[in-house]
């Protein structure tokens, strides 16, 4: 029993429901099963997450997650597959992740007709 709830927090670190309340967006991850179905946008399968917005339907689908040292490298494209990036998604001590923009594209959101920016970081907290 005790080797099982290691297991489970481990794999508990890339696997959640993250939100930034600033710019009204979230992730849903799971980098250990790969098995996030995007809302409406099923015909990509099961994949290791999304970035979503509250006041944008458009999703970034993240295509690829690799964990190495605690951290996760990854490869996110837009829903419509004309933009990428990669980015290092962190735990921080104090339980917060950091998404960092390594390369590619900035990534966009919708808000009232025009394009807000995300930033090349961005925090956020497990909800």
């Amino acid at each position: 029993m005790q080797c099982a709830g290691t297991v489970q927090n481990k794999d508990s670190i890339f696997k959640a429901h993250l939100v930034n309340d600033e710019y009204q967006v979230w992730m849903d991850i799971d980098f250990y099963h790969n098995e996030i179905t995007v809302p409406r946008q099923e015909i990509f399968g099961e994949v290791p997450g999304y970035f979503g917005a509250k006041r944008d339907t458009r999703k970034w689908i993240i295509s690829d997650a690799a964990i190495k040292g605690g951290k996760a490298f990854l490869t996110i494209i837009n829903d419509y597959g004309s933009e990428d990036l990669t980015a290092e998604l962190k735990r921080n001590p104090d339980g917060t992740y950091t998404l960092t923009r390594l390369a590619g594209s900035t990534m966009k959101i919708v808000v009232n007709n025009k394009w807000v920016k995300i930033p090349k970081e961005i925090t956020f907290y497990a909800k």
